[in-house]
């Protein structure tokens, strides 16, 4: 009868046969499985590699670029506003800055209106709602030359009816939510259950990846 040693080794053994063979059988299997369908697949594969070079990676949010939104044609009004040229860049952008200026135009009382208006016109205005406080706000924050900053239109939430504009920031390696309609301060994207749709950043556009060309909610 053999001893310990000897199981051991033939276990070890059979181990090296068996190895190999069931390599071989899963590339097989894999095979089978792929080649009635490989040019589709590698379409696919072509497709979804294209489409990932386009991504822009902003943290939280994953924007394609895309020539046109649903919302271009709202957007006549406030297109020097985002086409504005920075200052020149001269100290960072501090959070506490931003969280001041939120907070100014948080204080605005609500006032629905149908078109965009310019900063200029939300500041001298006795009401204003939140495509006029995300846009002044982007203003602001242009001005002083702070980079990463996108108009974003989508909800707040998955049972939101209407759609909400507010602004997304990435700095620091954080993404932060910029929303002078509803909050009184910036806050972490991830913390907070808003879904972007579609985003602005100068003469970009931007769709969101998570959802479908066409899909977008009606205000």
């Amino acid at each position: 009868m053999p001893g310990p040693a000897a199981s051991k080794e033939g276990l070890a053994q059979a181990a090296l046969v068996a190895w190999p063979l069931l390599i071989e059988i899963i590339i097989t299997m894999i095979t089978i499985s792929i080649q009635p369908f490989e040019y589709k697949k590698i379409c696919a594969l072509v497709a979804a590699m294209i489409c990932l070079s386009t991504v822009s990676g902003f943290a939280q949010s994953l924007f394609l670029s895309v020539p046109s939104t649903p919302y271009d044609h709202q957007m006549t009004r406030i297109r020097p506003v985002l086409f504005s040229k920075s200052a020149a860049h001269t100290t960072s952008l501090s959070l506490a800055v931003v969280n001041h200026w939120i907070q100014d135009l948080r204080g605005i009382p609500y006032g629905y209106v149908n078109e965009w208006k310019t900063p200029s016109e939300v500041e001298t205005s006795a009401a204003a709602e939140c495509k006029g406080k995300a846009v002044a706000l982007y203003h602001r924050m242009a001005a002083s030359s702070a980079y990463n900053v996108r108009l974003v239109i989508g909800k707040r939430s998955s049972m939101s009816r209407k759609t909400h504009a507010w602004l997304e920031w990435t700095t620091d390696g954080a993404n932060y939510v910029l929303d002078p309609t509803i909050n009184w301060k910036a806050y972490r994207a991830e913390k907070l259950s808003y879904i972007p749709f579609y985003a602005y950043a100068g003469a970009k556009k931007y769709r969101a990846a998570s959802i479908g060309m066409g899909l977008y909610a009606r205000n």
